[in-house]
């Protein structure tokens, strides 16, 4: 989902201190001609609807299912991630690029020696040239801040791990600790110590061999913001350019001080913990279509950068399909993929109305941008699916508005913005 820039000259920050921090790195898309995964000879069309496929993907990550044979199948990786990100591991520090994703925790990359990895086209990380490189102890609490996803070997006391995705990806490997670098805007990067990595010697799934891993940015006990934690008070902060913006604009992710969102426009919902908590909640209390209101039944939603659609419950995403399409005087079209089912011609004049998504204490206005998207040349379609296995709240949805976590007050900040400015 990201892409972080490293730069040289770091200064040093211990992890575990209460050293303040505030700074902002650029995003790169997937698609983007910056992305290692961009493909010249795809159309934008042809990116857009992959990106729909791999939005589709992503549920099953989300519940644990393994893919149905019957799905849009298309090149994913691991859990369909769609930014990238650019660090480095290790002293000296050694660049990889990974898949960031708001939806898993653990940083892990492809290590040497690979006893069965999947092809990557850069080098692997080497511990063994790392000075800073430590495997943990069992008894660490690296080790059990891990839970079920960590084992223990009786012969050499060290912590091992096991990560599986929806998609039948996994990765399995060795609990560390290193020296992360992360590259900011300003030209100044951070170099944390003693962050928790994953160095993972047995990979394979549909993993893309352009990256070496994932980046994990949910909100569990071993992600890169959990670590980050007092230095950044709890606080990031992200701005995504819609898809349909000169490819070379480059989003924007802020840590700390720089990610306080406020100003006129702000407004702010509870971020909901549940037992889970690599995950973001957010309670959805109803969702308006023009002056028509739908009440929303189950409250909760996951918001997550990672996901390009918005999933709904299908009996409620019919009715909002419904409301939505009675609104609009045009001729529906059949989406020929069968992935999204409210579509039209791309030449027709469509009087999108207003969409307002109603979270507890927040109301966020769409554009006509955040609904439609469009997915070949001659086809317009809602950026919003029925999905029975979770709703989620997708990063179509989120394009143009600075959206900030406050992990320590618990809310999460909308505020309307031109992303490709900032």
């Amino acid at each position: 989902l990201l892409a972080l820039s490293v730069l040289s000259s770091p200064f040093l920050l211990n992890a575990n201190a209460h050293t303040k921090l505030g700074f902002s790195a650029d995003l790169i898309h997937r698609d983007s001609p910056k992305s290692p995964f961009y493909n010249p000879t795809e159309t934008s069309a042809q990116r857009l609807r992959n990106v729909v496929h791999r939005s589709v993907n992503r549920v099953v990550h989300f519940n644990g299912k393994d893919a149905s044979v019957n799905s849009p199948q298309t090149e994913i990786t691991s859990d369909g991630g769609e930014y990238l990100m650019n660090i480095s591991l290790g002293t000296p520090p050694f660049p990889i690029m990974a898949i960031a994703d708001t939806g898993s925790d653990l940083l892990w990359t492809q290590c040497k020696p690979c006893d069965d990895c999947y092809t990557q086209d850069g080098p692997l990380f080497d511990p063994k040239a790392s000075s800073t490189y430590k495997d943990v102890s069992c008894s660490s609490r690296q080790c059990t801040a891990l839970e079920n996803q960590a084992t223990c070997s009786t012969e050499d006391n060290t912590c091992s791990y096991t990560l599986s995705y929806g998609d039948k990806s996994y990765t399995k490997g060795n609990v560390a600790a290193d020296t992360v670098t992360l590259g900011s805007t300003d030209n100044r990067p951070v170099q944390l110590k003693n962050i928790v990595i994953g160095c993972g010697h047995n990979n394979a799934g549909t993993f893309s061999k352009k990256g070496s891993g994932i980046i994990g940015l949910g909100g569990g006990s071993v992600s890169l913001i959990s670590q980050l934690g007092d230095s950044i008070d709890g606080k990031f902060s992200y701005c995504l350019v819609p898809l349909s913006s000169d490819n070379d604009k480059t989003s924007k992710i802020n840590f700390g001080t720089n990610a306080v969102v406020s100003g006129n426009g702000t407004v702010s919902t509870p971020l909901i913990t549940k037992s889970q908590a690599t995950f973001y909640y957010l309670t959805l209390e109803s969702v308006s279509v023009g002056s028509k209101s739908i009440k929303y039944p189950s409250g909760n939603i996951i918001i997550d950068s990672g996901t390009t659609l918005t999933m709904f419950a299908t009996d409620f995403y019919s009715e909002l399909e419904d409301a939505v399409a009675s609104s609009i005087d045009a001729e529906k079209i059949n989406d020929p993929q069968n992935v999204l089912s409210l579509c039209y011609s791309a030449t027709a004049k469509l009087n999108v109305p207003v969409i307002t998504m109603h979270f507890d204490g927040a109301d966020v206005k769409l554009d006509s941008s955040n609904a439609f998207i469009q997915i070949s040349e001659d086809l317009v379609c809602f950026a919003f699916r029925g999905d029975d296995q979770l709703a989620i709240y997708g990063n179509i949805a989120q394009m143009n508005f600075l959206v900030g976590y406050d992990t320590v007050s618990k809310t999460v900040s909308f505020k309307p913005a031109d992303c490709a400015k900032m």
